[in-house]
């Protein structure tokens, strides 16, 4: 057993009454994330996402979860006001079955780091209407085991996308050059 640890868990409340599908937490988000910072808009690097069902006036905000390198084995559906709804339409995950939560140019998951470095993530701050809001808690918990750094969750990704020998030779390269 490990020991007992206080940590702060981080995370955005998503209320879908309040969301008027605006997508200004996707442009917030992505250029959050541009290379450099705020150079470029593109809502295909954003770690948010909207699902939308414009016949109900239903906007849903769904924020970029962990990588899953197998594809789920249900498919289950979520009725929602009487309207039937996919599971991945709603999933946060990044997996093989589709290309939602990934690098357009690189195809590496994406995942929600809650704009890292900044007081709140951009997407709350922008969130007009207040469907998104930011939440710290203090929970306690036992120590375990080193967690999987997203150095190894990319690099994991890339092995399952080209194999372990072309990512190794592009690593090889690549340091020989620095």
């Amino acid at each position: 057993m490990g020991n007992l640890l206080t940590t702060t868990v981080k995370s955005i409340k998503v209320n879908i009454d309040k969301c008027i599908g605006c997508r200004a937490c996707e442009v917030a988000c992505s250029g959050f994330h541009a290379t450099p910072k705020y150079s470029s808009i593109n809502p295909e690097r954003s770690r948010i996402r909207m699902h939308v069902d414009e016949l109900n006036d239903m906007y849903v905000p769904v924020l970029a979860g962990y990588y899953s390198a197998a594809e789920c084995s249900g498919r289950h559906v979520y009725v929602i006001e009487g309207k039937n709804y996919s599971e991945c339409s709603l999933c946060r995950s990044s997996c093989s079955a589709r290309s939602l939560f990934k690098e357009p140019d690189s195809a590496l998951p994406l995942t929600c780091d809650m704009c890292e470095g900044g007081e709140e993530p951009m997407c709350v701050k922008v969130c007009g209407p207040g469907a998104l809001t930011y939440i710290e808690e203090e929970k306690e918990r036992r120590e375990e085991g080193a967690a999987v750094s997203e150095v190894e969750i990319g690099l994991q990704s890339m092995i399952h996308r080209h194999g372990l020998q072309k990512v190794m030779n592009t690593i090889a390269r690549i340091s020989k050059k620095d």
